[in-house]
């Protein structure tokens, strides 16, 4: 991963890190709200709602190397919050476009909508 790592990326793409798992090299964070993350959520993910992140950055970010993977709703808060890490040093960090709800439509069907 280099200083350049694209701001964005798509549902597809984290789909096939996240099928990678004795090779997955980032941790994928969910910014959204706790009752959005009771409807749904992505495996393996961290919950981190944008309301507290924050307060809570400072504790559940603490290697500026480390390559985060953050997402939402439709991807306007995750890309917030990726953009909130960057300024803190953190340039690993992307934002999933069009958040899970572009995970239903584009990776898995399955995942409820709402």
């Amino acid at each position: 991963m280099t200083p350049e790592t694209p701001l964005e990326i798509g549902p597809t793409d984290v789909s096939y890190l996240l099928e990678r798992p004795g090779q997955r090299t980032f941790r994928l964070i969910d910014c959204r709200e706790e009752s959005e993350w009771q409807i749904c959520h992505l495996p393996d993910a961290q919950l981190v709602p944008l309301s507290q992140f924050g307060e809570l950055a400072q504790q559940v970010f603490t290697n500026t190397q480390e390559h985060l993977i953050i997402y939402c709703h439709h991807g306007m808060r995750s890309l917030r919050a990726a953009q909130f890490l960057r300024q803190h040093g953190f340039v690993h960090t992307q934002s999933m476009r069009g958040g899970i709800d572009a995970w239903s439509d584009m990776v898995d069907p399955a995942t409820p909508r709402y």
